[in-house]
């Protein structure tokens, strides 16, 4: 079974990833000045490639400068200089991987302190308990800023392929804004953008469409897109199979599966609706079925750590396996499960019974992993993770400073 995890696959597009393993998207946080990739990016790409993956898929990029996951995110808009993405679209690519760019629009999901745009498809605010006023509320997009926002993925996509990048991924899960309109939980409209189904998975289906439009037939288009978001009443997988029956009849190259969002965190093994997920592949389950509704390779995400787990993903019909924290922990895990088995070293937990605290200190330090590969060292799996949420805090303070002042030079009609 091992031979098929480092086997090739085609792609509808006529592209070859030369094995079955992904570098799922991480949150990296790590722009430079401008908002573009720097250094630190360049060197962890040329070591993700080195590691023996076949396909990496960036970070978030962002579509819109006003809106962004975080202040040390990357932004891609049409008149970007793209000197620095072809960096670090050919380091990524050095190793042989295949590289996609993520794209995406963060919606709601953007911290009020960082200042900017946060729009969503209706008027609801985040819910993360005591910890909600971190986010603003959010302002319901009228048609024009709809309308963009689809040029703005279009812009994006295109830029990433002059660049030199093999492919961009459209982030429709996690609770970002085209999973937003997924979901009725945040999608209250009665217009056209709301509603069925139909009418919630338009703004993900007419982004593909325009994104398509303006690249070569060779250039991948991928679709993120949550299993489920893991919230009573929110998106479900029988959703999920209507979305995908509508992505079918596009020129789709590959869909990940993944779940959850910010106020239901199951992309990191925890649910908001009560449900138990797998120790490791957490969305297979789940992906298995919805496999069935799906004509393109489908690739799931989550909680893998060792090669016995990608093997059985394999092994149950996805086309790829895809891992994000498992490869900023052992960066060339790939390489190494050409030899033996060797598992992912485990995430250590902050132990708290906050639930949210405990979800920003893993991120806090996975990012700090990752700037330590940025800098070409090694990984550190003694550092606390409280000390890097910390260090982690004082990080955002300072990027949010130098993006308020990018955003201003750039927008100065939202000072």
């Amino acid at each position: 079974m091992a031979a098929l995890l480092f086997t090739p696959l085609d792609l509808p597009n006529g592209a070859r990833l030369p094995n079955r393993i992904a570098k799922a998207a991480t949150e990296e946080n790590l722009a430079g000045s401008a908002q573009a990739p720097d250094d630190r990016l360049v060197t962890l790409y040329r070591r993700w490639s080195a590691g023996g993956a076949g396909l990496l898929i960036t970070g978030n990029v962002m579509v819109d400068g006003r809106a962004l996951t975080g202040p040390a995110g990357v932004v891609l808009e049409a008149d970007t200089d793209l000197t620095p993405f072809r960096r670090w679209a050919e380091a990524a690519k050095s190793g042989g991987a295949q590289v996609w760019m993520q794209i995406s629009h963060p919606g709601r999901q953007v911290q009020a302190a960082q200042g900017g745009l946060t729009w969503s498809p209706s008027d609801v605010a985040m819910d993360l308990g005591k910890h909600s006023k971190l986010f603003a509320r959010p302002t319901p997009m009228g048609s024009e800023d709809i309308a963009e926002t689809i040029a703005r993925f279009a812009a994006t996509a295109r830029q990433a392929e002059a660049a030199g990048f093999d492919g961009v991924e459209i982030h429709g899960a996690h609770g970002y804004l085209l999973s937003q309109f997924l979901s009725p939980l945040t999608n209250r409209r009665t217009d056209r953008w709301g509603g069925a189904i139909e009418n919630r998975a338009r703004l993900l289906i007419e982004a593909v469409k325009a994104v398509r439009a303006v690249v070569r037939p060779g250039f991948a288009v991928a679709v993120k897109l949550n299993s489920a978001d893991f919230q009573r009443g929110g998106f479900d997988q029988a959703d999920a199979v209507q979305v995908i029956r509508m992505l079918n009849d596009l020129p789709v190259d590959l869909l990940e599966l993944s779940g959850g969002s910010y106020e239901s965190p199951a992309m990191q093994g925890r649910t908001a609706d009560g449900h138990t997920l797998a120790r490791e592949a957490y969305f297979l389950e789940f992906a298995v079925e919805l496999q069935r509704a799906a004509r393109m390779p489908v690739m799931v995400t989550g909680g893998i750590r060792s090669r016995a787990t990608a093997e059985k993903v394999i092994a149950s019909g996805m086309a790829v396996a895809g891992m994000a924290t498992s490869l900023a922990l052992a960066p060339d895990l790939p390489r190494q499960w050409r030899e033996r088995e060797q598992p992912a070293p485990a995430l250590p937990l902050l132990k708290s019974k906050n639930k949210v605290m405990v979800s920003l200190a893993s991120q806090a330090f996975i990012l700090r992993q990752l700037r330590r590969l940025g800098r070409g060292a090694a990984p550190k799996l003694s550092l606390s993770p409280l000390v890097s949420l910390l260090f982690n805090q004082y990080r955002r303070k300072q990027a949010g400073k130098r993006y308020q002042a990018w955003l201003a030079r750039r927008y100065p009609e939202l000072g």
